[in-house]
Formats: C-alpha cells, structure tokens, sequence
C-alpha cells in the first residue's frame, strides 16, 4: 500500500456530556458508523479541564466522575468534513463546552480485519 494522506479529528468533550438523552460520545461513533466513517475511536482522559471548567481528574478520593474524552475519527479529508457539518448542529446544541480540531495524517497501513 502507498502511503495515502488522509484527514483526523479530534473532538475534545467530557465523558459526562449528552445529546438528549444519549451520551454525546455514544452519538458520535454510533453515527459515524452508520455514514460509513472508516474509523472512530473514543479516549477517556485521566485529567483535564477545558476553558469554562475547572481540573477534573481520575484520582480515587475525588466524588466526580467527570472526565475529559476525546473523540477520534479518522477518514478522507472530504468524508470527515462531510461528516463535522453534519455534527455540528448537535454540538453546537450541547449546553456545555467542547473543541474539534482537523489535521492531515499520513496513513502507512489501513489493514482491515476479518468481520465477525
């Protein structure tokens, strides 16, 4: 395979947002899956804060189970922008802050598995 420059991005929210009544990240990467996204991967943060919050972080004393999650989706370039117009009017409804960021990768190997 050549290498094939292709198109990530990253949404930056927190594991305890919702879209309604489904959790904003379960919304993400189950639509993606329904578009045919090649890829979206979900990271739970063990600590952060974003502009309009305060420190959340993983350690056993604190009450708060909020954390920051980033959401990864990895396609074409076309396909992913296709993909963010069709997310934004969600995320820009959310009540609570969150940041996408887009840049180009380098794919060195795409091998997909077996479907089981």
């Amino acid at each position: 395979m050549e290498d094939k420059t292709e198109c990530v991005m990253k949404i930056y929210a927190s594991n305890t947002d919702m879209l309604g009544a489904k959790l904003f990240y379960e919304h993400i990467v189950y639509m993606a899956k329904e578009k045919g996204v090649a890829g979206a991967t979900v990271y739970r943060g063990i600590m952060g804060y974003g502009l309009s919050s305060p420190i959340h972080t993983s350690r056993f004393w604190d009450l708060t189970e909020k954390l920051p999650v980033i959401i990864e989706i990895v396609d074409e370039t076309e396909k992913v922008e296709q993909f963010y117009a069709l997310i934004k009017p969600d995320i820009e409804k959310m009540p609570k802050g969150c940041l996408v960021t887009m840049e180009q990768v380098k794919i060195k190997l795409n091998k997909p598995g077996t479907k089981e």
